[in-house]
């Protein structure tokens, strides 16, 4: 059984891993969907998917509170991990994703994810928090949505073997 999990802020990493776990069940892995904070133990699964989005730089507070509560599960299983990060396709943008999640995995040197991809994100300012709603630059953003619903089926499927036990010959 695969487990995708997820940390949310706005819902936007909960859709794509609901859409991971659709494509991973139609190509016909078990599949399990839960948010991090609602995982209490890593048992039942054989590996995992875990998805975050980079918030100024850094993974949300439930995924660093994961990695670091499941330290040794993980260790003990495979997982797959996905970032959400640009709003925009500009190359500057997703080199800079690259590099903060270089930032963040170090971090945690011993999660070694199978696959580690950045994804395009969502943004819709009238979804902003405060501090950010301070920030005029955002407020004037535009509604932008890089997510590739197809390259992320794509990523997902590939993952199935990855995350699967490795069976006696």
């Amino acid at each position: 059984m695969i487990l995708v999990t997820y940390s949310t802020k706005y819902g936007s990493t909960k859709e794509v891993a609901e859409a991971v776990a659709a494509a991973m069940q139609e190509a016909g892995a078990l599949v399990e969907t839960r948010p991090m904070r609602d995982v209490p133990s890593l048992d039942a699964f054989d590996g995992l998917v875990l998805g975050t989005a980079l918030y100024m730089g850094s993974m949300h507070a439930d995924a660093r509170r994961f990695l670091s509560t499941h330290r040794a599960a993980l260790a003990a299983r495979p997982a797959a991990l996905f970032i959400l990060g640009p709003v925009q396709k500009i190359e500057k943008d997703w080199d800079g994703a690259r590099q903060q999640l270089k930032k963040q995995l170090a971090k945690y040197p011993w999660f070694t994810p199978v696959s580690a991809e950045i994804l395009g994100g969502a943004f819709d300012p009238k979804k902003l928090g405060f501090p950010l709603t301070l920030i005029p630059a955002l407020r004037k953003m535009p509604p932008n949505d890089c997510r590739d619903w197809q390259a992320i089926a794509e990523w997902a499927r590939e993952q199935i073997a990855l995350l699967q036990p490795a069976r006696p010959a």
